[in-house]
């Protein structure tokens, strides 16, 4: 494992859900962390918040669409913080509609806010990684990156093919070091995408702070301990927090 501490990390997307609760444990780790967000007061909020604390925490605003836009704040970021030791993608747009109500420009704009921010962050971020033989890459992920569901042509197309993108990745960091996955929640959480569960997967949801810790446990490894692998943050940070407190899960 690595010591985290110190090092650099970038966290793309969601700053008041997943990303905020992340960047918060990455921060109370000792991380220096760049958040990117669409939402301007949220990610400023969060990182105001968070340096008032002592958290070395920047936000970046950008637009997950824009293939030129996104590329555009990651050499600003690169170039101010240099090689980043995590990189976690947690953008997504999320709307529930038939494929018959579904548009070209809609399908396009949901899938570019998953699988092409995703490439081109991680396109960004890979020469500095190669050099430095070093990083670990997480793609946020769900139960719709494997399963299918009525009314999110989109959403599952997108979140499919990040899976695919995390293996070819996998593959070529490998000689490098650089270790690529995904990360399942694990877990219903209590948030925005809270009103498309069943009234069984609301009693047992969990906030998102309850995931974080497996993502600042992902920031430690390296091709050897695990590439091209698909982790549950709930069970990773359960089995944190047993080691933590010593008690049962």
């Amino acid at each position: 494992m690595i010591d985290p501490t110190g090092r650099f990390a970038i966290v793309a997307g969601d700053a008041e859900d997943i990303g905020h609760a992340v960047t918060r444990e990455l921060a109370a780790a000792g991380m220096v962390v760049a958040v990117l967000d669409d939402k301007a007061d949220e990610v400023t909020a969060l990182a105001e918040e968070l340096r008032a604390g002592g958290a070395e925490v920047h936000a970046f605003v950008t637009d997950f669409t824009s293939a030129a836009t996104l590329s555009a704040t990651a050499e600003e970021v690169l170039a101010r913080f240099g090689a980043p030791r995590l990189l976690v993608h947690n953008s997504a747009v999320f709307r529930m509609v038939s494929v018959l109500d579904l548009d070209f420009a809609d399908f396009r704009a949901e899938c570019d806010s998953i699988l092409q921010s995703a490439f081109v962050l991680s396109k960004a971020v890979w020469p500095a990684m190669v050099e430095a033989r070093d990083g670990s890459i997480v793609y946020v992920s769900s139960g719709s990156a494997t399963l299918g569901f009525a009314d999110e042509a989109a959403y599952v197309a997108g979140k499919h093919g990040q899976e695919g993108l995390m293996k070819v990745l996998a593959l070529e960091g490998k000689e490098f070091g650089i270790a690529v996955n995904t990360i399942g929640t694990g877990a219903p959480i209590d948030g925005p995408l809270a009103y498309t569960y069943t009234d069984a997967m609301r009693a047992v949801m969990v906030p998102p702070s309850a995931l974080a810790p497996a993502f600042a446990f992902l920031a430690g490894i390296d091709a050897d301990f695990a590439t091209g692998q698909r982790f549950n943050a709930y069970q990773v940070s359960e089995a944190i927090r047993v080691a933590r407190e010593g008690v049962s899960a």
